[in-house]
């Protein structure tokens, strides 16, 4: 990938994995500036694992990887749909793949498609299922507050390494300030969690107990807008805490794509994992 394909590659991503998911309060040019923003700061972080499929001059897939502390992520995967299933998906991820070069472990947070389910199981990953919950927060089900849990500022960004590094290893640090120039909020329960949310969903939590966990959680969807609809995302097995909290909340549980693991990544809980920063 080259920085004039960032946009290019953005619009592929948004075809092929977003187009049809409606975004409320969102117009089409502030997604394509948040999208192309993510793009850019890992082509500039991960240039190793930034990769795009041309085809007449044109970019038709793109794949972007990150490492962090040895632990390799497959932060976006996507294809152009009329071109997939011709082999172009294997030889992105094959070059993705590349870049986890003597890394101790591998994520991915895949999406309910069938034939990306089996290219990363073919890829030597093992499958966790998960579920995750939607729908209208339940105002009279929010619990007070955790007195502790406040909005962070740049001084605590590095205080989250910490909480990272216990559930898979490896920190995060290095993109919060892209999600959070992105929309989101980051909540810190002192140096025990944190959990970044846009509009009450919870986009990453990492804590080091589920009574932390679940403080936090509520404290996301406590955010959400009166009436607005919140998602709750890759909920994997171990995660009760945020699935009683879920319910509790008035959220419905369906199937969710599943998470793919290869080498050691670490406890991977109490943990609600970024689809962008995993």
């Amino acid at each position: 990938m080259r920085a004039d394909d960032v946009a290019a590659a953005d619009l592929v991503a948004f075809e092929a994995l977003w187009g049809m998911v409606p975004r409320p309060g969102e117009t089409l040019e502030a997604r394509a500036r948040r999208g192309q923003s993510r793009i850019a700061h890992l082509l500039e972080t991960d240039p190793g694992g930034a990769w795009v499929a041309e085809s007449g001059g044109r970019v038709v897939g793109t794949a972007l990887a990150l490492v962090r502390d040895a632990l390799w992520g497959l932060s976006l995967f996507a294809v152009e749909p009329v071109l997939q299933g011709n082999g172009v998906g294997r030889q992105l991820l094959d070059a993705a793949l590349g870049y986890a070069d003597g890394v101790r472990g591998a994520l991915i947070l895949s999406s309910t498609d069938p034939k990306a389910m089996r290219r990363y199981a073919r890829a030597g990953f093992a499958l966790r299922p998960t579920v995750a919950a939607a729908g209208i927060v339940d105002r009279a089900a929010l619990p007070a507050r955790h007195p502790e849990i406040r909005a962070a500022t740049g001084d605590d960004l590095g205080a989250t390494e910490a909480v990272s590094r216990a559930v898979r290893g490896a920190t995060h640090a290095p993109d919060l300030p892209n999600a959070l120039a992105g929309g989101y909020e980051l909540l810190v329960l002192g140096d025990r969690g944190f959990v970044l949310h846009r509009g009450g969903a919870p986009g990453l939590l990492a804590a080091r107990d589920e009574e932390t966990a679940q403080a936090l959680l509520w404290a996301a969807l406590g955010a959400s807008a009166p009436g607005a609809t919140v998602h709750v995302d890759f909920m994997s097995a171990g995660q009760d805490w945020a699935v009683a909290v879920a319910l509790e909340a008035g959220l419905a549980l369906s199937p969710d794509g599943p998470i793919f693991v290869r080498g050691e990544v670490g406890p991977l809980r109490p943990y609600l994992p970024s689809g962008a920063w995993l």
